[in-house]
């Protein structure tokens, strides 16, 4: 029996993997990152999810975010764009009762 892994990669992953990629100078961290990315995304729509990337001054930040449709409507005005734009994802932070975002790069560890 042969077992086969598949990894099936969207517009917006491969964007991402390609960005990170040119950002780390590594086609592997690129693409590890852009996936631990989706599954942030995925958690964050679903729920709170629980995660760590590495701030602009190196420090490390624990978060615990959301992009709930009930709460990000609630919290925000629409106006403006995309983070996805800036290379950046968005999160509403639970903890700080804000809107925040991280470079793509910076993610560390999803939970």
């Amino acid at each position: 029996m042969v077992m086969v892994n598949l990894t099936i990669v969207n517009n917006s992953t491969a964007v991402r993997a390609n960005v990170i990629a040119i950002r780390t100078n590594s086609i592997e961290i690129g693409l590890l990152k852009a996936m631990m990315i989706e599954n942030l995304k995925e958690k964050m729509k679903n729920g709170i999810a629980h995660f760590i990337f590495q701030k602009k001054n190196g420090e490390f930040r624990e978060c615990w975010g959301t992009t709930q449709a009930a709460l990000a409507k609630a919290m925000s005005n629409g106006n403006g764009e995309s983070r996805e734009v800036f290379k950046t994802t968005a999160f509403f932070d639970v903890t700080k009762g804000e809107w925040r975002s991280f470079r793509w790069e910076s993610l560390i560890q999803v939970f």
